[in-house]
């Protein structure tokens, strides 16, 4: 019982390790692209699974304690609301986070170049198309990836 509770290093230890690992895999994800949970493909949820593996080394260490584990959730949670925070009351702060949305097609032309730079493949545009029911390429007035890795469709006005 006295292993349970017993740190394996000093609190503050758990909360720098947190903190570090919580900006480190941010940026990480953040520079590697855009994708909406809902859109996760089974490599998606592999790679998320096994980043989380990757990084528990980094946050607990040899620790094993309750009271790390609670330390090292309680941390991340507050750096997510502090990201959230500050997110909400500063544009700037949310664009280096968050980033900002990219036109993939306009006028029904398709950039292509664009789409592979953001890694959407045209199957996920087409899907994005039947759901704004735009049968044709040349009814897009505007497509937009969103900062959410969402693809917006607007159909032109007729």
């Amino acid at each position: 019982m006295d292993g349970l509770l017993k740190l394996g290093m000093p609190w503050w230890e758990f909360v720098l390790r947190a903190v570090a690992v919580y900006l480190v895999v941010l940026c990480m994800t953040r520079l590697s692209g855009k994708r909406a949970v809902g859109q996760s493909t089974p490599f998606d949820m592999l790679v998320i699974v096994l980043l989380g593996t990757a990084v528990q080394n980094s946050l607990i260490g040899s620790d094993t304690s309750l009271g790390g584990g609670l330390i090292l959730a309680a941390t991340l949670l507050t750096m997510n609301w502090m990201v959230g925070y500050i997110s909400a009351r500063y544009r700037r702060f949310d664009r280096v986070v968050q980033g900002t949305p990219a036109i993939l097609a306009r006028d029904g032309q398709i950039y292509w170049d664009e789409l592979k730079k953001r890694n959407v493949s045209y199957e996920d545009f087409e899907v994005s198309k039947r759901t704004a029911d735009c049968r044709d390429d040349v009814n897009i007035d505007i497509a937009i990836l969103e900062t959410s890795g969402k693809i917006t469709i607007l159909k032109k006005r007729k």
